[in-house]
C-alpha cells in the first residue's frame, strides 16, 4: 500500500523534531528536548495506529 501525504509529512516532521532535540541536547537543554522529542514523534504513531 502507497503510504499517503499526511504519513510523508508526519515523517519529515519527525526528522525535522530529531535534529532539533540533537541541537538542544548540545546546548544542555534536556528537559525541553525530551519532552520536545516525546511529543513530536508521537504525531506519527498516532496517524499510524489510526491507519
Amino acid at each position: 500500500m502507497a503510504e499517503n501525504v499526511i504519513q510523508q509529512k508526519s515523517f519529515k516532521f519527525a526528522l525535522e523534531i530529531i535534529h532539533l532535540y540533537i541541537k538542544l541536547q548540545e546546548q544542555c537543554e534536556y528537559v525541553l528536548s525530551k519532552q520536545l522529542l516525546r511529543s513530536g514523534i508521537s504525531i506519527g504513531a498516532n496517524i499510524e495506529e489510526a491507519i
